[in-house]
């Protein structure tokens, strides 16, 4: 679908019209693969058109970028691939609005819009040699994924690896293949949930919501770093558990991904209090979060 949009696009570039001072001019990428994670969630591989731009670009696990599609808009995800890969990147989504919508039509070999990366990032270097946990509900796994992967590709830096994962349904769960490949691995603790009602007849995971499955998997918070992402409501009702368990505030790491916007902080939507989570953002630990007003 190489639109008429982004055939002008293209025309602006080779005339070199703005586009050094345009902050919002976004990269050319290919969608070089697709994959259907769920009935309304797709993911995507992407690499740059020009591949100089492939050759060079770098970024940091837990950063996000801005995902265009010409003529339609664009919307803001996180970049759920590791750092450690470097012929790609790629993103996830939801079919909830119109960009998005247009985003599912698309198929491979079709081009769309980037522009990044932002935001910080997680504290990669802190978290070496410590026991990491992981706990995602929903979509919110490629947030934390890209975390997941650059710990299994620098396996050595790390202690024991813990992955919490919950959605509303088994069809709800994303990233099917990699939590059996997960499964499947001696050096890894994976736990996945459902909620209640949602669990299918050959189901073999647990049945409850993730604050109520990580009480009962009572996970030592001895040299351990927790990292949390999903839902508003998940992750309220997370962080107390993770506290009764004994985490410091500091050592409990969340995104407040939901709250991105225009990648720059110029449009002001991403404002919570004094925080500009596109900016300050979307990594926060549980003693900043705290900070926040309740609006989060």
């Amino acid at each position: 679908m190489q639109n008429d949009a982004s055939t002008a696009y293209s025309n602006v570039i080779e005339s070199g019209e703005d586009a050094l001072d345009n902050i919002y001019l976004p990269h050319l990428m290919v969608i070089k693969e697709i994959v259907q994670e769920t009935p309304d969630v797709k993911s995507m591989k992407l690499v740059f058109q020009d591949e100089e731009m492939q050759k060079n670009f770098s970024f940091r696990t837990g950063q996000f970028g801005e995902f265009t599609v010409f003529g339609v808009g664009e919307s803001t995800f996180n970049i759920c691939s590791s750092q450690t890969w470097k012929d790609h990147i790629e993103c996830c989504f939801r079919k909830v609005g119109r960009v998005t919508s247009a985003l599912w039509q698309m198929n491979e070999g079709d081009i769309i819009g980037f522009r990044g990366p932002y935001g910080n990032w997680y504290p990669v270097e802190r978290m070496e040699g410590k026991n990491i946990l992981f706990i995602a509900g929903g979509i919110a796994l490629p947030p934390v994924r890209c975390m997941i992967w650059h710990a299994l590709d620098m396996r050595t830096k790390f202690k024991n690896i813990t992955i919490l994962y919950g959605a509303r349904t088994v069809a709800d769960l994303v990233f099917k293949r990699e939590l059996a490949q997960w499964a499947n691995r001696d050096d890894v603790t994976i736990v996945t949930t459902v909620d209640p009602g949602g669990e299918t007849p050959d189901w073999k995971g647990k049945v409850g919501l993730v604050p109520i499955v990580l009480k009962g998997m009572a996970p030592s918070s001895d040299n351990a770093i927790a990292l949390v992402c999903g839902p508003p409501i998940m992750i309220k009702f997370t962080l107390p558990v993770l506290l009764e368990l004994g985490f410091a505030k500091e050592d409990i790491i969340t995104s407040l991904e939901n709250r991105m916007k225009c990648g720059l902080g110029k449009c002001g939507r991403c404002n919570v209090g004094k925080v500009y989570v596109c900016k300050d953002g979307p990594i926060f630990t549980a003693s900043q979060v705290a900070l926040l007003p309740e609006e989060y």
